[in-house]
């Protein structure tokens, strides 16, 4: 297996983006995957020479001589820029010379880059980001989280496929409950976008569409897979990291100011709290999927250092092993009388 990584997007690229990518080498060397890091090969080669020998691991580089930055024009940047890292990555896939792209750069340049260089899977009209929020009892899928701000009835039906078969296969949850997010459970409840997605989604064979679902829902854990749009999904997305990054602030303050017996008996749920700190961080959990393109495409936090960059990587394995792009495809066919509508 062949991953192409990004090694020019993302905040901290290209050394942390190189240094997850050796991390990854070291711990999936019997997995048999290689790393191709594309980009600037000079600064890669720099960055991988500073982390020790990375010659005996199964890395590569690929040049590439141009980067697309956060300020540009996604859709404009991608067809400009041939020799953009991000371009060149996904052509690797295109090509088949690679199986599965990773990038942290700009979301937007990925999104365009995945539908100019792989194209749309047959009856999925927009890709979308399913992003794995944890929750009480496991984790849940939320997709789209921002790859489409606007999405019509049929694509959110068309999200719902791809993210039952994400979190069935990738994250081995058994016939995955699906729901629409909604200000409430009732069927009668919601926008114009709802009410006519509602029936569309009860219309599906191979989904367990359970209705509608609320916010609250999400980290509860009632629900394994939410369906929205890009744009309510990305503010959820959002205040979800913004609450829990919060929440663990406030624990430790409260501590710190709180007098000798309370700071003894908080060493005890020490264990306990880094358990959840861990659980609660994106970087555990890598990187995002974009469902419904010919190809792998894990998208990471433009934040991403070396630990997210290294799971990132994980993801792709496991998104390659289990064949999702074809199970996607099989399902789409299935209900296309529905997508179609």
């Amino acid at each position: 297996m062949k991953v192409a990584v990004d090694a020019m997007g993302g905040d901290y690229a290209p050394d942390e983006i190189v240094l997850g990518a050796l991390q990854a080498a070291k711990e999936y060397k019997d997995a048999g995957i290689e790393i191709v890091l594309v980009g600037d090969q000079a600064q890669i080669t720099q960055a991988l020479d500073r982390h020790g020998n990375w010659k005996a691991a199964n890395i590569t580089v690929h040049h590439a001589s141009e980067v697309i930055d956060m300020h540009d024009s996604p859709g404009a940047a991608v067809r400009k820029k041939k020799d953009a890292s991000v371009v060149v990555a996904t052509g690797l896939v295109k090509q088949g010379l690679c199986d599965v792209v990773i990038s942290a750069g700009s979301t937007g340049a990925a999104v365009a880059a995945a539908l100019f260089g792989l194209g749309r899977i047959k009856g999925i009209e927009r890709p979308a980001i399913a992003t794995p929020i944890p929750n009480l009892t496991g984790t849940t899928v939320l997709l789209d989280s921002g790859a489409n701000v606007d999405s019509k009835p049929k694509q959110l039906v068309q999200n719902a496929i791809m993210g039952a078969i994400y979190a069935e296969y990738v994250l081995n949850t058994p016939r995955p409950r699906v729901g629409l997010l909604n200000i409430g459970e009732e069927e009668s409840k919601g926008n114009e976008q709802a009410l006519s997605t509602f029936p569309l989604l009860q219309q599906l064979s191979t989904v367990n569409f359970i209705g509608n679902v609320e916010g609250r829902d999400i980290p509860k854990g009632t629900v394994d897979v939410v369906v929205c749009d890009g744009f309510v999904g990305n503010i959820v997305l959002k205040f979800g990291e913004g609450l829990a990054g919060a929440i663990l602030q406030l624990v430790k303050e409260a501590v710190k100011n709180s007098g000798f017996w309370a700071k003894m008996a908080s060493m005890l749920i020490l264990p306990a709290l880094k358990g959840l700190k861990k659980k609660l961080d994106y970087a555990e959990h890598g990187g995002a999927p974009l469902l419904g393109v010919n190809g792998g495409f894990i998208i990471c936090h433009g934040s991403s250092r070396a630990k997210a960059i290294k799971n990132a990587i994980r993801v792709a394995k496991e998104f390659t092993e289990q064949e999702v792009v074809a199970h996607i495809r099989e399902n789409i066919a299935k209900e296309e009388v529905v997508t179609n509508e």
